[in-house]
Protein backbone atom coordinates (compact mmCIF):
# COMPACT_ATOMS: atom_id res chain seq x y z
CA UNK A 1 0.00 0.00 0.00
CA UNK A 2 0.99 3.30 -0.28
CA UNK A 3 1.98 6.20 1.64
CA UNK A 4 -0.94 8.86 1.90
CA UNK A 5 0.24 12.40 1.60
CA UNK A 6 -1.71 15.95 1.04
CA UNK A 7 -2.80 16.89 -2.33
CA UNK A 8 -0.02 18.80 -4.35
CA UNK A 9 2.63 17.82 -1.91
CA UNK A 10 6.29 18.71 -3.89
CA UNK A 11 7.31 15.21 -2.89
CA UNK A 12 5.11 13.43 -4.67
CA UNK A 13 6.29 13.90 -8.39
CA UNK A 14 9.47 12.98 -7.37
CA UNK A 15 8.71 10.02 -5.69
CA UNK A 16 6.41 8.81 -8.60
CA UNK A 17 9.26 9.25 -11.26
CA UNK A 18 11.28 7.34 -8.53
CA UNK A 19 8.71 4.50 -9.34
CA UNK A 20 7.29 4.60 -5.63
CA UNK A 21 3.64 4.09 -5.62
CA UNK A 22 2.43 7.44 -3.35
CA UNK A 23 -1.58 8.60 -2.81
CA UNK A 24 -3.01 12.08 -2.78
CA UNK A 25 -5.92 12.42 0.24
CA UNK A 26 -8.58 12.67 -2.91
CA UNK A 27 -8.00 8.85 -3.76
CA UNK A 28 -7.99 7.56 -0.52
CA UNK A 29 -10.70 8.64 0.77
CA UNK A 30 -12.36 6.54 -1.55
CA UNK A 31 -10.12 3.30 -0.19
CA UNK A 32 -12.22 1.78 3.81
CA UNK A 33 -9.70 1.08 5.95
CA UNK A 34 -7.47 2.84 8.69
CA UNK A 35 -4.53 4.22 7.63
CA UNK A 36 -1.48 4.59 10.26
CA UNK A 37 -1.51 8.57 11.13
CA UNK A 38 2.06 9.12 11.39
CA UNK A 39 2.64 13.21 12.17
CA UNK A 40 6.27 14.85 11.46
CA UNK A 41 7.43 17.49 12.81
CA UNK A 42 10.17 18.23 10.23
CA UNK A 43 12.83 20.90 12.13
CA UNK A 44 15.54 20.29 9.24
CA UNK A 45 16.58 23.50 7.20
CA UNK A 46 15.39 22.12 3.21
CA UNK A 47 12.05 21.00 4.23
CA UNK A 48 11.52 19.57 0.66
CA UNK A 49 14.11 17.33 0.57
CA UNK A 50 13.75 16.48 3.97
CA UNK A 51 9.65 15.53 3.38
CA UNK A 52 11.13 13.84 0.34
CA UNK A 53 13.68 12.04 2.13
CA UNK A 54 11.11 10.27 4.78
CA UNK A 55 8.30 9.57 2.63
CA UNK A 56 10.47 7.47 0.03
CA UNK A 57 11.06 5.21 2.87
CA UNK A 58 7.49 5.51 4.79
CA UNK A 59 6.16 4.42 1.16
CA UNK A 60 7.91 1.16 1.29
CA UNK A 61 5.37 -0.71 2.97
CA UNK A 62 2.07 -2.90 2.71
CA UNK A 63 0.15 -0.23 5.04
CA UNK A 64 -1.17 3.07 4.49
CA UNK A 65 0.30 5.72 6.03
CA UNK A 66 -1.25 9.33 6.54
CA UNK A 67 1.17 11.72 6.91
CA UNK A 68 0.72 15.39 8.58
CA UNK A 69 3.27 17.95 8.85
CA UNK A 70 4.23 19.96 12.45
CA UNK A 71 6.13 23.01 12.71
CA UNK A 72 7.06 24.82 15.78
CA UNK A 73 5.23 28.11 16.01
CA UNK A 74 6.81 31.03 15.67
CA UNK A 75 9.84 29.61 13.85
CA UNK A 76 10.12 30.98 10.43
CA UNK A 77 11.92 28.79 7.93
CA UNK A 78 14.74 30.23 5.64
CA UNK A 79 14.96 28.16 3.29
CA UNK A 80 11.15 26.84 2.51
CA UNK A 81 8.67 29.19 1.52
CA UNK A 82 6.07 30.42 3.59
CA UNK A 83 3.24 29.45 0.84
CA UNK A 84 4.81 26.00 1.15
CA UNK A 85 4.66 26.29 4.91
CA UNK A 86 1.23 27.54 5.37
CA UNK A 87 -0.44 24.56 2.82
CA UNK A 88 1.08 21.84 4.05
CA UNK A 89 2.41 22.06 8.03
CA UNK A 90 0.47 23.22 10.75
CA UNK A 91 1.47 24.38 14.50
CA UNK A 92 1.70 22.49 17.65
CA UNK A 93 -1.41 24.00 18.88
CA UNK A 94 -3.51 22.67 16.41
CA UNK A 95 -2.55 19.46 16.31
CA UNK A 96 -2.29 18.88 20.03
CA UNK A 97 -5.87 16.96 20.93
CA UNK A 98 -5.20 13.97 18.43
CA UNK A 99 -3.30 11.09 18.63
CA UNK A 100 -1.33 9.41 16.86
CA UNK A 101 0.19 5.86 15.66
CA UNK A 102 3.76 7.27 15.11
CA UNK A 103 5.70 10.34 15.24
CA UNK A 104 8.67 11.35 13.67
CA UNK A 105 11.00 14.02 14.80
CA UNK A 106 13.98 15.21 12.54
CA UNK A 107 17.72 16.56 13.08
CA UNK A 108 18.17 20.25 13.55
CA UNK A 109 20.66 22.67 12.51
CA UNK A 110 21.50 24.01 16.08
CA UNK A 111 22.95 21.46 18.02
CA UNK A 112 26.45 23.39 19.07
CA UNK A 113 23.82 25.38 20.61
CA UNK A 114 23.16 24.26 24.41
CA UNK A 115 19.53 23.22 24.63
CA UNK A 116 18.46 25.53 26.87
CA UNK A 117 19.45 28.31 24.28
CA UNK A 118 17.35 26.91 20.97
CA UNK A 119 14.91 29.75 21.07
CA UNK A 120 12.31 26.57 20.41
CA UNK A 121 13.30 24.60 23.26
CA UNK A 122 10.41 25.19 25.70
CA UNK A 123 8.10 24.12 22.82
CA UNK A 124 10.41 21.43 22.00
CA UNK A 125 9.72 20.34 25.44
CA UNK A 126 6.09 20.46 25.28
CA UNK A 127 6.28 18.55 22.15
CA UNK A 128 8.03 15.98 23.63
CA UNK A 129 6.26 15.58 26.78
CA UNK A 130 3.33 15.63 24.45
CA UNK A 131 4.22 13.14 22.20
CA UNK A 132 4.66 10.56 25.27
CA UNK A 133 1.13 10.39 25.77
CA UNK A 134 -0.38 11.08 22.54
CA UNK A 135 1.77 9.06 19.95
CA UNK A 136 2.18 4.91 20.21
CA UNK A 137 5.84 5.26 19.03
CA UNK A 138 8.04 8.04 18.50
CA UNK A 139 11.34 7.79 15.80
CA UNK A 140 14.19 10.88 17.15
CA UNK A 141 16.85 11.72 14.45
CA UNK A 142 20.40 13.06 15.24
CA UNK A 143 19.70 16.13 16.88
CA UNK A 144 16.09 15.53 17.92
CA UNK A 145 17.78 11.80 19.24
CA UNK A 146 20.05 13.98 21.66
CA UNK A 147 17.18 16.32 22.51
CA UNK A 148 15.06 13.67 23.69
CA UNK A 149 17.57 11.60 25.39
CA UNK A 150 18.68 14.82 27.36
CA UNK A 151 15.26 15.50 28.32
CA UNK A 152 13.45 12.52 29.13
CA UNK A 153 16.45 10.77 30.64
CA UNK A 154 19.48 13.44 31.06
CA UNK A 155 21.82 12.65 29.02
CA UNK A 156 24.45 14.98 27.43
CA UNK A 157 25.77 15.58 24.16
CA UNK A 158 29.08 17.22 23.74
CA UNK A 159 31.32 18.95 21.16
CA UNK A 160 33.54 17.16 18.95
CA UNK A 161 36.55 18.13 17.78
CA UNK A 162 35.32 17.98 14.48
CA UNK A 163 32.39 17.26 12.25
CA UNK A 164 31.54 13.48 12.15
CA UNK A 165 30.56 13.41 8.20
CA UNK A 166 30.51 10.29 6.17
CA UNK A 167 29.12 6.79 5.62
CA UNK A 168 30.39 4.71 8.86
CA UNK A 169 30.25 0.75 9.66
CA UNK A 170 28.19 -0.50 12.50
CA UNK A 171 26.96 -3.50 14.56
CA UNK A 172 23.95 -4.22 16.16
CA UNK A 173 22.79 -5.99 19.36
CA UNK A 174 22.88 -10.23 18.45
CA UNK A 175 18.86 -10.61 19.90
CA UNK A 176 15.81 -10.88 18.48
CA UNK A 177 14.68 -7.33 18.55
CA UNK A 178 12.13 -6.61 15.62
CA UNK A 179 13.64 -2.92 14.77
CA UNK A 180 17.05 -5.34 13.57
CA UNK A 181 14.87 -7.65 11.85
CA UNK A 182 16.59 -8.56 8.34
CA UNK A 183 19.54 -6.55 9.45
CA UNK A 184 23.40 -7.75 8.32
CA UNK A 185 25.58 -8.16 11.21
CA UNK A 186 27.53 -5.33 9.77
CA UNK A 187 25.60 -2.15 8.27
CA UNK A 188 26.13 1.16 7.49
CA UNK A 189 24.75 4.46 8.14
CA UNK A 190 25.26 8.06 7.23
CA UNK A 191 26.22 10.45 9.93
CA UNK A 192 26.64 14.10 9.46
CA UNK A 193 26.78 15.86 13.32
CA UNK A 194 29.89 18.50 15.31
CA UNK A 195 28.05 16.71 18.66
CA UNK A 196 27.53 12.70 20.14
CA UNK A 197 26.46 10.86 22.96
CA UNK A 198 27.82 8.59 24.94
CA UNK A 199 27.57 4.95 26.03
CA UNK A 200 28.95 5.58 29.30
CA UNK A 201 26.09 7.46 29.97
CA UNK A 202 23.42 5.99 28.20
CA UNK A 203 24.85 2.40 30.48
CA UNK A 204 23.86 3.92 33.33
CA UNK A 205 19.94 4.36 32.88
CA UNK A 206 18.07 1.15 33.13
CA UNK A 207 15.35 1.93 30.86
CA UNK A 208 17.72 3.05 27.74
CA UNK A 209 19.01 0.31 25.82
CA UNK A 210 22.37 0.90 23.07
CA UNK A 211 21.18 -1.64 20.05
CA UNK A 212 23.40 -0.25 17.67
CA UNK A 213 26.72 1.64 17.72
CA UNK A 214 30.00 2.21 15.59
CA UNK A 215 33.22 1.96 16.33
CA UNK A 216 34.11 5.22 14.47
CA UNK A 217 30.95 6.99 14.67
CA UNK A 218 29.53 5.93 18.29
CA UNK A 219 26.33 5.27 19.38
CA UNK A 220 23.72 4.92 16.52
CA UNK A 221 20.55 3.42 17.95
CA UNK A 222 19.18 3.71 21.45
CA UNK A 223 15.72 1.93 22.53
CA UNK A 224 13.51 2.94 25.10
CA UNK A 225 10.08 1.95 26.84
CA UNK A 226 9.79 -0.63 24.55
CA UNK A 227 10.23 0.18 21.31
CA UNK A 228 8.10 3.64 21.92
CA UNK A 229 10.94 5.72 21.48
CA UNK A 230 13.52 4.98 19.33
CA UNK A 231 16.54 7.57 19.34
CA UNK A 232 18.29 7.52 15.80
CA UNK A 233 22.11 9.54 15.91
CA UNK A 234 22.55 9.31 12.37
CA UNK A 235 20.99 9.79 8.80
CA UNK A 236 19.32 6.58 7.22
CA UNK A 237 17.23 8.34 5.69
CA UNK A 238 19.56 10.39 2.98
CA UNK A 239 19.24 10.00 0.22
CA UNK A 240 22.10 9.59 -2.08
CA UNK A 241 23.51 12.55 -2.91
CA UNK A 242 22.83 14.48 0.38
CA UNK A 243 26.50 14.28 2.38
CA UNK A 244 27.56 15.89 -1.25
CA UNK A 245 25.71 18.64 -1.08
CA UNK A 246 26.54 19.18 2.41
CA UNK A 247 30.06 18.64 1.74
CA UNK A 248 30.26 21.76 -1.62
CA UNK A 249 27.79 23.63 0.90
CA UNK A 250 30.66 23.86 3.58
CA UNK A 251 33.11 24.35 0.84
CA UNK A 252 31.40 27.37 -0.47
CA UNK A 253 30.94 28.57 2.78
CA UNK A 254 34.63 27.93 3.39
CA UNK A 255 33.93 25.83 6.60
CA UNK A 256 36.59 23.46 7.90
CA UNK A 257 35.15 19.83 6.59
CA UNK A 258 36.79 16.88 5.29
CA UNK A 259 35.59 15.15 2.05
CA UNK A 260 33.09 12.18 3.99
CA UNK A 261 34.44 9.15 5.03
CA UNK A 262 33.35 5.92 2.99
CA UNK A 263 31.32 7.92 0.24
CA UNK A 264 33.03 8.47 -2.85
CA UNK A 265 34.73 6.12 -4.92
CA UNK A 266 38.57 6.56 -4.29
CA UNK A 267 37.75 9.53 -2.46
CA UNK A 268 36.86 11.31 -5.27
CA UNK A 269 34.11 13.75 -5.00
CA UNK A 270 34.19 14.17 -8.64
CA UNK A 271 32.82 10.43 -8.55
CA UNK A 272 29.13 9.50 -7.70
CA UNK A 273 28.92 8.76 -4.32
CA UNK A 274 28.27 4.94 -3.40
CA UNK A 275 24.80 4.22 -1.53
CA UNK A 276 25.92 1.62 1.11
CA UNK A 277 22.95 2.49 3.39
CA UNK A 278 19.74 1.82 1.02
CA UNK A 279 18.49 -1.27 2.45
CA UNK A 280 19.44 -0.76 5.61
CA UNK A 281 17.46 2.52 5.49
CA UNK A 282 14.55 0.58 4.00
CA UNK A 283 14.24 -1.72 6.86
CA UNK A 284 14.89 0.23 9.78
CA UNK A 285 11.65 2.48 8.65
CA UNK A 286 9.86 -0.93 7.42
CA UNK A 287 10.54 -2.42 10.59
CA UNK A 288 9.54 0.38 12.56
CA UNK A 289 6.05 0.88 10.87
CA UNK A 290 5.02 -2.95 11.05
CA UNK A 291 6.56 -4.12 14.56
CA UNK A 292 6.39 -1.14 16.46
CA UNK A 293 3.51 0.78 14.94
CA UNK A 294 0.82 -1.32 13.37
CA UNK A 295 1.08 -4.08 15.32
CA UNK A 296 1.21 -2.61 18.68
CA UNK A 297 -1.14 0.89 18.33
CA UNK A 298 -4.34 0.47 19.57
CA UNK A 299 -7.16 0.54 16.53
CA UNK A 300 -8.82 3.37 18.83
CA UNK A 301 -6.46 5.80 19.08
CA UNK A 302 -7.58 7.30 21.97
CA UNK A 303 -6.65 4.25 24.08
CA UNK A 304 -2.85 5.49 23.80
CA UNK A 305 -2.02 6.53 27.47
Amino acid sequence: MPVNVPDKLPAINILKEENIFVMDESRAQHQDIRPLKIIILNLMPLKVTTETDLLRLLSNSPLQIEIEFMKIKGHKSKNTSSEHMKQFYKNFDNLNNKKYDGMIITGAPVELLPFEEVTYWNEMKEILDWARHHVYSTLFICWAAQAGLYHFYGIPKYELPKKMFGVFEHTHVRTPLPILRGFDDVFFMPHSRHTEIRAEDIGKVKDLQIIAQSEEAGVAIVKANNGRQLFITGHSEYARHTLDTEYRRDLAKKLPIDIPVNYYPANDPSKTPCMRWGSTGNLLFSNWLNYYVYQETPYNLEEIN
